[in-house]
């Protein structure tokens, strides 16, 4: 087989709609058509569900799972949806080209259902990372940062959200490399992280959700995927190579947005506007 065959294309793991996704947009199965009381998330745990063992895959799954929200547009019919977690009571953390892409109107939704109006609180492009303000939060437990350097190879780890429009999914698998330098968008408007890399299986919708370790802490936030270089438009999705932003960056930069450090650190910093709206132009939207 020629190398060219085999080569990956590290793609951003964007929407599920084409109208706001990157590279990824519209492929794989279409988003579940969503309901006028927002779609029903499967993350609720049933009341007459076995109990599982905290440190299981099952028992970490039933405790961060309602933690773990779906972010969609307002406009129903624009559709699509990224992933992101809860850290406080009204604070989301999120990928800045999820949050970017629905700068005109997004919506949290829990696991119960029930959605609430959000907005950027502040993003870093650079980082790929963006925080949003829910407005009427539910009261869920917030998620914790674990420490990313600590995790080593063969750890297992698991990612939790929203692919291809499927929210409340649990995916597992171990990290299968660490500090894997990977390249974000187009020409131009380039994002380089130093990622934590995952076999644990990551689709278009997942962006902006944690991978989390046995503990259930936050080691990562999944951000994007390699792919057997799909054109954008045509089928594609996991091949076990995922790519999460490590813990630590993650909770730096989270911190300097909600303190309204930096040039987008904040709602009311007029650099903020601007620093949530390049996203619009970082990636080529699908057909």
């Amino acid at each position: 087989m020629p190398v060219w065959a085999v080569l990956a294309t590290v793609l951003v793991v964007s929407l599920v709609s084409a109208g706001v996704g990157g590279y990824v947009g519209g492929i794989g199965a279409p988003a579940p058509e969503p309901t006028s009381d927002g779609p029903k998330l499967n993350t609720a745990l049933p009341s007459d569900a076995p109990s599982r063992a905290p440190d299981t895959i099952a028992g970490v799954a039933q405790r961060v799972s309602p933690s773990v929200v779906s972010i969609q547009p307002t406009d129903r019919g624009q559709g699509g949806n990224g992933s992101g977690f809860v850290i406080a009571d009204d604070h989301v953390v999120t990928n800045f080209h999820v949050a970017g892409a629905l700068e005109d109107g997004m919506e949290v939704v829990y696991g119960n259902g029930r959605s609430s109006p959000a907005e950027i609180v502040g993003t870093r492009p650079e980082s790929d990372l963006a925080v949003v303000k829910v407005e009427r939060p539910q009261q869920v437990e917030p998620l914790e940062f674990g420490p990313s350097e600590d995790v080593t190879v063969g750890d297992q780890v698991i990612a939790i959200g929203a692919p291809l429009g499927l929210a409340g999914t649990v995916t597992t698998g171990i990290i299968s490399a660490k500090d894997r330098s990977v390249a974000l968008g187009e020409e131009g408007a380039r994002t380089d992280i130093d990622a934590l890399q995952t076999d644990a299986a990551i689709n278009p919708g997942n962006s902006g959700g944690p991978l989390v370790d046995l503990e259930g802490r936050v080691i990562g936030v999944n951000t994007a995927i390699a792919t057997m270089g799909a054109a954008p438009g045509e089928q594609s999705g996991s091949i076990g190579l995922g790519f999460a932003i490590p813990s630590e960056q993650v909770e730096a930069v989270v911190q300097e947005i909600i303190d309204g450090a930096g040039p987008t650190g904040g709602a009311d910093d007029e650099d903020a506007d601007s620093g949530s709206g390049a996203g619009a132009d970082e990636e080529t939207p699908g057909d």
